[in-house]
């Protein structure tokens, strides 16, 4: 390997020769961006998916300014009798403990009812409760349980987490016995733990695959230093430089330091696999510089292609995925960086040790370099079809047959995302059994003027929320007129308000002044301007075809009543589920797109480092066989599509693309030999690097497999099992393709 003397060859040697300053530097920046990358905040929050520029999310914020939506959780008390003194006691001594916790507010139907008939019997209480459905159907009374709402007062996770568990000691002092705790803030709390430990669960098993690689590699501790060394830094950097750019941890964002990671230490066996094998007589300084030179094209190529693989996620209308595409492709930047500053410093300086090419073993591996040639030639169009066939299989799974079979399913429902072992899901899962689930949107509607406390006005809102409620998907509502109705009710009348104008401003007349002394009703009207109410619907069919449809509905209700005091208000149909569901309806159009835009990108790459038009095209092959058939199985499996699986895609192909450069890189380096001896010399000087590198980014993704986290547990395992398959066809399809096409006249023999 003789040295080069060009521009980027002297480039490489000035930052060898400035070392020192350049492992100085690293010393000062790594241990601050450590620090910073420390205070970099976790969100789990589902309701955090959307990016803010969305029309639906501007609405919804808007919306909720005016109709502050404190979080919430329900704590259900279970009996054979719940309507017993004793059932009742011990609830009644769980409700004034909670009561006693800062930042709680505790409610049960009990107060509502004691309200309306203080000194009831508990028979009558039962009595008055199942005269409406309403408590029913938000899950406040069933046949077996009576629930207790506790909204908290809270800003931000730290004192979320306080408050729940300080629920929990108040619920422990009352000794109310086992009680099921269903609620969003409980989902957001074990999904930010997991956004915060995840790391800390897969670092210790890459540290040891490091380990592992470094030593059995190549035998040197002093090579485990360099890359040890080379990998914290790039990590650090690449996760602080995330939180200068104002990013969070997210559900998602664990990925980054992994790939970061996974990424650096590929490219560090490459190039340390060049350096460590020096020719006999050449000085280590002088060797170095060849080596850095010879692999500076091919690293950087699949760098820069990993790079836009992973920013082309930007075009994601998914917040996490979103930042975590520009974190990663940043942090991928960064990680080429160190790679040739710093590892060649630290190569160096800890005198890493190389040996004689006589040194290396020509065993079964050149053996099977030698055989994989003639092998690829003979089968070449069985090996090509069958890659071409589970990549087309893959395709129709994942997209599926329009009219004829659906695409993958995609879910961003919570369940999906806690472990079923814990807690927390059984009692999800009770609940939605027991209860159902309590889809939720708002009807918003704006007047005008300030006239929402208006009998007219009032009259025609109560029209419109019994409109929706006839809609077959709604279960319940709650609106403004919705605590008029209970007081009929509680009063042994009819809880529909009268229809005679009349009679209904004569119901309606005192609704000022429970605006004053009711602060629940004033979730449902803006008592600062009086333009603002909101009606509550409570609905089944909670995915994306069933709020379609139930907006809709609703539009188509809304036009109905619109004549007379509404004509000219504005409505809105907002809510966090609209949120989710977009995120759903995201996931699809962001895997499609920037699947496109990366292989699109990673080809533009491809252009400059390839001459052949067909190489460009057959590089591209054992990527795509990967991830396709990786999607096929999936579907066979019956897994669906989230937050963590949209990403193998982009995952794989700009990771695996690392190894057709450098495959194709040396097989150019034959381009007048047969194309049997430009095979085998391509397989013994890359092949190696190409395994190594294949089962490192494996192994590592692998290690999300000990993550109880669902949807990153089985992105380790399909992305893991996706490398594999990309190796098999870069030993396999890869060259069986070039067989297919190779128009040169020599042939091996």
């Amino acid at each position: 390997m003789n040295p080069v003397v060009d521009f980027p060859a002297r480039i490489l040697a000035r930052i060898v020769a400035l070392r020192v300053p350049i492992v100085i530097l690293y010393a000062v920046l790594v241990p601050l961006a450590a620090v910073r990358a420390s205070r970099i905040p976790s969100e789990g929050g589902l309701e955090r998916l959307i990016v803010a520029s969305d029309p639906d999310y501007t609405a919804t914020r808007a919306f909720q300014r005016i109709f502050p939506e404190r979080p919430s959780v329900l704590l259900v008390f279970e009996s054979p009798e719940p309507w017993a003194p004793a059932n009742l006691s011990r609830i009644g001594a769980a409700v004034r403990e909670l009561r006693r916790v800062p930042r709680v507010s505790a409610f049960s139907v009990l107060d509502a009812l004691r309200r309306a008939r203080p000194g009831a019997p508990p028979e009558e209480l039962r009595r008055l409760a199942t005269r409406t459905a309403l408590f029913r159907d938000q899950g406040l009374t069933g046949d077996r349980f009576i629930s207790v709402n506790a909204e908290l007062d809270v800003k931000g996770p730290a004192e979320r987490d306080a408050t729940l568990a300080a629920i929990d000691e108040a619920l422990a002092r009352a000794h109310a016995g086992p009680v099921r705790k269903v609620g969003a803030p409980y989902a957001e709390s074990w999904l930010e733990r997991q956004s915060g430990a995840a790391s800390t669960r897969y670092f210790p098993f890459f540290a040891a695959l490091v380990v592992v690689v470094a030593l059995l590699l190549y035998r040197s501790v002093r090579t485990l230093f360099a890359f040890l060394l080379s990998m914290g830094a790039a990590v650090a950097l690449a996760v602080a430089t995330g939180g200068l750019l104002g990013f969070s941890f997210t559900i998602v964002s664990v990925l980054v330091p992994l790939t970061v990671l996974v990424t650096t230490l590929a490219s560090l066996v490459y190039l340390h696999s060049r350096f460590v094998v020096r020719p006999a007589g050449v000085d280590v300084r002088e060797h170095q510089l060849a080596a850095l030179r010879n692999k500076l094209l091919p690293v950087t190529a699949s760098s820069f292609a990993a790079v836009l693989g992973f920013a082309a996620l930007a075009v994601s209308k998914v917040r996490p995925i979103r930042e975590m595409g520009i974190w990663t492709a940043v942090g991928l930047a960064i990680s080429w960086v160190v790679a040739f500053t710093l590892f060649p410093a630290l190569q160096l300086m800890l005198r890493t040790p190389t040996h004689p090419p006589a040194a290396a073993n020509p065993g079964a591996y050149d053996r099977f370099a030698a055989f994989l040639p003639a092998f690829t030639r003979r089968h070449r169009r069985s090996l090509v079809a069958a890659a071409l066939l589970l990549s087309a299989a893959g395709a129709v799974a994942l997209f599926g047959i329009p009219g004829r079979l659906r695409g993958m399913s995609v879910g961003v429902d919570t369940l999906t995302y806690v472990d079923p072992s814990l807690p927390l899901r059984r009692d999800l899962v009770w609940f939605r059994e027991n209860v159902g689930d309590l889809n939720v949107a708002h009807a918003w509607i704006h007047l005008p003027q300030p006239k929402a406390t208006d009998p007219e006005v009032l009259r025609a809102v109560d029209r419109f929320q019994t409109k929706i409620e006839s809609i077959p998907s709604v279960t319940a509502t709650v609106g403004p007129t919705t605590f008029l109705r209970l007081r009929r009710a509680f009063a042994g009348l009819d809880e529909r308000l009268p229809d005679d104008p009349a009679q209904f401003a004569a119901a309606t007349g005192d609704l000022e002044q429970l605006l004053l002394s009711e602060s629940g009703l004033r979730g449902y009207i803006d008592p600062g301007g009086l333009q603002d109410l909101q009606i509550t619907v409570l609905f089944r069919h909670g995915d994306v075809a069933g709020y379609a449809a139930l907006t809709a509905a609703i539009q188509r209700a809304f036009e109905e009543t619109r004549p007379g005091p509404l004509a000219s208000a504005r409505l809105r149909v907002v809510g966090e589920q609209l949120l989710h569901e977009k995120v759903g309806t995201s996931l699809v159009p962001t895997l499609a797109q920037s699947f496109a835009l990366t292989a699109a990108l990673i080809f533009v790459v491809f252009l400059f480092i390839f001459r052949s038009g067909t190489a460009r095209l057959l590089a591209m092959i054992p990527s795509l066989f990967a991830i396709l058939t990786t999607f096929l199985g999936m579907r066979l499996l019956g897994a669906s599509l989230n937050l963590a699986t949209i990403l193998i895609a982009t995952t794989v192909l700009g990771t695996t693309e690392n190894d057709q450069i450098h495959f194709f890189y040396h097989l150019h380096e034959r381009d007048g030999a047969p194309l049997g001896e430009a095979l085998e010399h391509a397989l013994r000087v890359s092949g190696r690097a190409i395994v190594f590198a294949t089962l490192i980014n494996a192994a590592g993704f692998l290690a999300l497999s000990f993550s109880t986290f669902p949807p990153l547990r089985q992105f380790g395992l399909m992305t893991s099992s996706a490398f594999l398959l990309a190796l098999l066809a870069d030993f396999t399809a890869l060259p069986a393709g070039l067989w297919i096409v190779d128009r040169r006249r020599g042939r091996a023999t």
